[in-house]
């Protein structure tokens, strides 16, 4: 029986980029182009949750016979979900909200089978940023790695060396968490070393 081909719900570089880390290459990249709004009072990991399901689901829709797998990265301060960062007044409110202090991001991840059935996983990591001057936030958004990132920042990038502490995934907070992604692709049977 030939293997099920791999699509993936998301045009970000930086899933592809994760994917390749664990020998995975998808068939083919649809994202899904979805409403993402949060609903009132939702709280994130269930916002992160429903985000994903709802990609996979799209796409699975024009891909009936393959794995679709989607996932969703969520930059929580408590219990508010911190918005992707598309102007400059959103990167420094993101910032400066985030500067000296504990986060939560939650990266959600569903794989949906040939035969409908959906699969889920829910990576938890806490970030803890140091206190950020003035300075370098103007230079963290004059540099324009912020645009489109959830919370306003990129860890793989130079908001790397705010960290001084991250407990959970690495790679959840970049935007694919490998482990739960590599447990969902194993538990279906996608062929992985």
């Amino acid at each position: 029986m030939p293997e099920p081909r791999l699509i993936l719900a998301s045009a970000s570089p930086r899933r592809v980029e994760l994917l390749a880390r664990i020998g995975v290459t998808a068939a083919a990249i649809d994202p899904a182009d979805i409403d993402e709004g949060a609903r009132a009072a939702e709280a994130p990991p269930a916002y992160a949750r429903r985000i994903a399901a709802a990609k996979a689901a799209t796409v699975a829709a024009r891909h009936p016979d393959a794995l679709v797998l989607a996932a969703d990265t969520v930059v929580a301060a408590g219990r508010r979900i911190l918005p992707k960062a598309e102007d400059e007044a959103t990167a420094r409110e993101c910032l400066g909200l985030l500067s000296g202090r504990r986060h939560r991001v939650l990266s959600a991840v569903t794989l949906i089978l040939p035969d409908g059935a959906a699969r889920h996983r829910l990576s938890t990591t806490i970030v803890a940023f140091k206190p950020l001057t003035a300075a370098e936030i103007d230079a963290y958004v004059a540099g324009g790695e912020w645009q489109g990132k959830a919370g306003g920042y990129a860890i793989q990038g130079h908001a790397e060396a705010w960290v001084r502490m991250l407990a959970g995934s690495h790679s959840g907070v970049v935007g694919l968490p490998l482990f739960e992604t590599r447990a969902l692709l194993v538990s279906a049977g996608y062929p992985l070393v």
